[in-house]
């Protein structure tokens, strides 16, 4: 197994991308503690991990709250004895006051969006540094996302943020090299996670086909996929990769959609009582 003798911490590892990932490197011989605010859906996850012969421990985590990531930290050392991957993926807005332009976003919107994305990548790398530099050296995945390469109109606290988190992976690359610690970003483009897949997905054909053919591939992203991705980035496969934002995104980044707005138009026209998946 690729993640043998490896330490994990996945942040928002309950379910979606985290809980993928969670179950990837536990199965890639990983010990993984999930860091999640959701302790019920951690717990499952966690169920889920065991029965198929991986280790595992919970801790319920704010990541908006120096403290919890502090404690993290500290706990997963405590129970596992050191910590060589950090995957930064938990990530949450305020329900009002995010999305918009600059005239539209909350102050309050702002700080806590800049917080959850940034603060924490700053002070998962604070705490979590010396300790793999203690293990020999480590690697910090953060998931990023394709809305930190290109932008869409009113969604300025992501968009943002997600840029940030490009240009602090290759900061913390460029620092903690040295040290042995590499330090990459993933960009994923649309997935469809278990909660999506509930809400938004369920009983619209109509509307999951169209969005599939914006993608090369043809398909949305699976959580696997992005799971995948920071499996191989975690790995001795990767070693020579550092301060790389890699898109896993079906292709969506590097076609030309100057027509979408106007199929979108037309398709809402034609299918008014159609709830669009996303």
């Amino acid at each position: 197994m690729k993640l043998q003798d490896q330490v994990a911490i996945i942040t928002g590892g309950a379910q979606g991308i985290g809980g993928a990932t969670a179950r990837r490197l536990a199965g890639d011989g990983a010990k993984v503690l999930i860091a999640d605010i959701d302790e019920d859906a951690a717990e499952r996850n966690a169920a889920r991990i065991r029965a198929d012969g991986g280790i595992v421990a919970v801790l319920r985590t704010d990541i908006s709250q120096p403290d919890d990531l502090r404690r993290m930290v500290d706990e997963t050392v405590r129970q596992f004895g050191k910590l060589t991957i950090l995957v930064n993926n938990a990530y949450s807005a305020l329900p009002n006051g995010t999305r918009g332009t600059a005239l539209e976003v909350t102050e309050e919107a702002w700080t806590y969006g800049m917080n959850v994305m940034l603060r924490s990548l700053f002070l998962g790398a604070k705490y979590a540094v010396p300790v793999m530099q203690q293990a020999g050296g480590g690697s910090i995945v953060n998931i990023a996302s394709v809305h930190g390469m290109l932008v869409a109109p009113g969604k300025l606290v992501y968009e943002a943020g997600k840029a940030a988190v490009i240009a602090i992976t290759r900061q913390l690359a460029c620092d903690f090299g040295p040290l042995g610690i590499r330090v990459n970003a993933i960009c994923p483009g649309h997935i469809v996670t278990e909660r999506m897949q509930a809400r938004q997905w369920a009983d619209n054909p109509e509307g999951v086909h169209f969005f599939e053919q914006q993608y090369p591939v043809r398909r949305v992203g699976r959580p696997e996929d992005i799971a995948n991705a920071i499996a191989f980035l975690c790995s001795e496969d990767a070693s020579f990769i550092t301060g790389h934002a890699l898109p896993v995104d079906g292709g969506l980044t590097i076609q030309l959609q100057e027509d979408l707005g106007v199929h979108l138009a037309h398709w809402i026209l034609e299918h008014p009582d159609t709830k669009l998946p996303y």
